[in-house]
């Protein structure tokens, strides 16, 4: 049997924030291991972290954070827009996404990298803020983009602090340019993407699941029609939709009858340089989560009373 001692039941609770005698003999029955240890609390639904983890967590926060030529966005969920407002769990959001830009832009490699100059690891200290804040909390998603020479420009829509918020943009510009005029022109285009949440770049980057359910609206609306005026009524109607959905091809929020694209190519000229715009990244808070319906207050009262409601 493994001598289990004061630290390994130390480390459980604040992993778990389960009970000392829980944790200690969590360790006893699994031999001192902590990660089987961690699932014998979870199963025996002694980890309030763990009890948390089933509830949706919808709110929290977007940060973005750039370190020269590379940048990250990170989506930190939570589970109520009160917990978005904590200074705590605000300074977790910046600084994991700090940490992000060390790593390969996935989740995993987040959650395994460590604070600096410390043994505790990201997913670690979430535990921590889930158990003192006591919601549940996720890191939902994670994106990187890097350019050899150029700016990365980023945006934050209703920002509730520096670099925080609801609505994220990165946008990475790839020129040997003026990197002034770049970094102007790169905010332009974040704000214009947080406005308009185009869904690729270009046409090619338009996933067929999205082409073919647009063809196939086109096909209801124009039912009976012969194949040949079909054909050409489906590639007109997806003219039409790449360029509405298609940032290169959107109409420019600032100056409207000019597009993303030839914007890029008017501003070559003041920066001195080509400019490629390479890619693009938004993150709306809680977007795609389904939330859960608010509940029935009184309902829930006179329940916990053992009344009718």
């Amino acid at each position: 049997m493994a001598n289990i001692t004061a630290a390994m039941v130390k480390e459980l609770r604040e992993t778990t924030s389960a009970g000392m005698m829980d944790c200690k003999a969590a360790l006893a029955e699994t031999n001192g291991d902590m990660e089987a240890a961690i699932d014998w609390l979870r199963k025996k639904g002694l980890s309030k972290a763990a009890k948390k983890a089933g509830r949706v967590a919808a709110e929290g926060l977007v940060a973005v954070e750039s370190s020269g030529h590379t940048a990250t966005i990170l989506e930190v969920n939570s589970e109520t827009d009160f917990v978005a407002r904590n200074d705590g769990f605000q300074a977790f959001v910046r600084e994991a996404a700090k940490i992000g830009l060390m790593g390969n832009g996935t989740i995993e490699s987040l959650e395994a990298a460590h604070f600096p100059g410390s043994q505790t690891t990201v997913k670690d200290r979430l535990q921590e803020l889930i158990a003192t804040i006591g919601e549940n909390m996720t890191l939902r998603r994670i994106a990187k983009l890097e350019v050899s020479k150029g700016v990365i420009a980023s945006y934050v829509h209703n920002a509730v602090t520096e670099g925080l918020g609801k609505i994220g943009v990165l946008v990475a510009l790839e020129s040997e340019g003026d990197v002034t005029v770049l970094g102007t022109l790169g905010r332009q285009i974040a704000m214009h993407v947080a406005a308009t949440s185009p869904v690729a770049l270009d046409a090619s980057g338009v996933d067929q699941a999205t082409i073919e359910r647009e063809s196939a609206i086109l096909r209801d609306k124009n039912a009976g029609k012969p194949d040949n005026v079909m054909q050409k009524i489906i590639e007109s109607g997806l003219k039409s939709y790449f360029k509405e959905v298609t940032l290169l091809e959107q109409p420019f929020v600032h100056d409207p009858s000019k597009t993303v694209t030839q914007v890029l190519k008017e501003a070559e000229s003041k920066a001195g340089k080509p400019v490629t715009l390479k890619a693009f990244v938004r993150y709306a808070l809680g977007e795609g989560i389904e939330k859960e319906e608010a509940p029935d207050f009184a309902a829930e009262v006179a329940a916990q009373a053992g009344l009718k409601a």
